[in-house]
């Protein structure tokens, strides 16, 4: 694997996403967890107040995601969409494969391994199916070996 599919790596999509999401907690849920904090503490004695415990654990929490959201974007590669490739694929390539076994065709967006969600279609750049496929061309069948044995997917075409 190489360095460039350790290194967390964002598209523009994923980017956005945790942008409107630090957005979001930085502002409405900061906002929401301190009144249940104020209201908490109008229960009473804050040492035997559980709803006051309970809202200081969600601050907490809050805070950490928080903190790892700025992490992600101070570490992160960003792939800028004049880099995403359409000759060959690459992260943020969408792709249209045919599954020759099954005769189906799929279509998956390759992603960094933080925006990976097979339910959605967003396909692991470290994920057995994406490492093989990284780098093939449209017309090119490439074997992938899972769990469940090997596959044989054909490139039908790549796209932003």
């Amino acid at each position: 694997m190489s360095e460039r599919q350790r290194q967390l790596i964002l598209t523009p999509t994923g980017l956005k996403q945790i942008e409107d999401e630090l957005r979001h907690l930085q502002t409405v849920r900061r906002q929401e967890v301190a009144e249940h904090i104020r209201q908490a503490k109008d229960f009473g004695d804050v040492t035997e107040n559980a709803e006051y415990e309970e809202a200081k654990t969600e601050q907490a929490f809050l805070e950490s995601r928080i903190s790892e959201l700025k992490g992600i974007l101070g570490s992160a590669e960003f792939i800028d969409e004049s880099e995403i490739p359409t000759d060959k694929i690459g992260i943020g390539s969408i792709v249209s494969v045919k599954d020759l076994d099954m005769d189906e065709d799929w279509e998956f967006t390759l992603v960094g391994s933080y925006e990976a969600n097979p339910e959605t279609d967003q396909i692991s750049n470290e994920s057995p199916i994406g490492e093989a496929l990284f780098g093939a061309l449209p017309g090119d069948v490439v074997e992938v070996e899972v769990p469940a044995g090997k596959l044989k997917y054909q490139v039908i075409s790549i796209r932003k």
